[in-house]
């Protein structure tokens, strides 16, 4: 049980680093990495170099904590009122308001630098980049777009990946940053039934807040069927091979594992779809289109 925000004295120093990594739950870059890498892949058509794959895994993990201890700041007060996030770092106390703000800064900085060494394109875009990564967090407030939005702030690593290797964009990528958004959406929007009556009682928007369990789950399942549609185009206007169509396959078994472990009554097992089988997906995808890429790069 957390003790009450008057009584948690907040942790400093290195304390206070580990509990932040805690909080934005900083193991789960790997949702968005993967897709980061086969972007790179696909811009290099092989192996970028190792000077470009270190830059692009610094962004990516920049990226993701400026915009995941942003997020925790500007629903540090909902998360309070929310029994599910109610033991979090900021609403409990054990973490200081100001640490998180230098944190957010510090890991923004990081971006910007990591893209400064990559290409002048990557550089110039990145505060575009941390705007749209700080926008999601108002979203939920007036828009049930809001998953949408979120899905985007994942697909765009893709994209920019392709930028980090060649300096420019291609049309191609933007269907992996398609799929990505929502594939995100879609899951996001699973995360979000756990929720429902909260937000409903204070008035954030949400696809099961709007629609209900049920329909929300029908929607989630119809943004990974487009998903899916998405993967295979890319693959097919990228003249990839069996290899790679095995992976979709592989991620659309996966996906409709996901959505057998959810139902409208029964959210128990939502964790496990949402956190186990979506990082899986990533990952395998990678290896599946990384494999192919690799092996007809000679």
């Amino acid at each position: 049980m957390s003790l009450p925000l008057s009584q948690n004295k907040p942790a400093t120093g290195w304390q206070s680093l580990r509990t932040t990594l805690e909080m934005i739950k900083f193991e789960h870059s790997v949702f968005a990495l993967p897709f980061a890498l086969i972007g790179a892949l696909l811009a290099a058509r092989g192996w970028p170099s190792g000077r470009q794959l270190f830059w692009i895994v610094v962004a990516m993990v920049g990226a993701r904590s400026a915009a995941m201890s942003f997020n925790r700041l500007i629903d540090r007060h909902l998360d309070a009122q929310n029994p599910r996030t109610a033991d979090r770092a900021l609403p409990t106390g054990a973490l200081r308001v100001r640490f998180v703000i230098w944190f957010s800064l510090v890991a923004s900085a990081v971006l910007v630098f990591a893209a400064y060494q990559l290409n002048p394109l990557a550089f110039r875009l990145s505060p575009l980049a941390l705007a749209i990564l700080f926008v999601y967090s108002y979203t939920k407030r007036f828009t049930i777009l809001s998953h949408i939005v979120l899905g985007f702030c994942l697909g765009i690593a893709p994209a920019a990946a392709w930028i980090a290797v060649r300096g420019n964009l291609s049309p191609n990528i933007l269907l992996l940053t398609g799929a990505v958004t929502l594939w995100t959406a879609g899951f996001d929007i699973l995360y979000a039934c756990q929720d429902v009556d909260f937000d409903r009682r204070i008035g954030l928007h949400s696809v099961p807040q709007r629609w209900g369990i049920r329909r929300a789950l029908q929607a989630s399942a119809a943004l990974h069927f487009l998903m899916v549609l998405l993967l295979l185009w890319l693959a097919w206007v990228e003249h990839m091979g069996w290899i790679t169509l095995a992976g979709v396959g592989v991620a659309s078994l996966l996906l409709l594992y996901e959505h057998c472990l959810v139902k409208p009554t029964d959210l128990s097992r939502l964790n496990a779809a949402f956190f186990n089988t979506n990082g899986w997906i990533g990952i395998l995808l990678l290896l599946f289109w990384g494999a192919d890429i690799l092996l007809h790069s000679g």
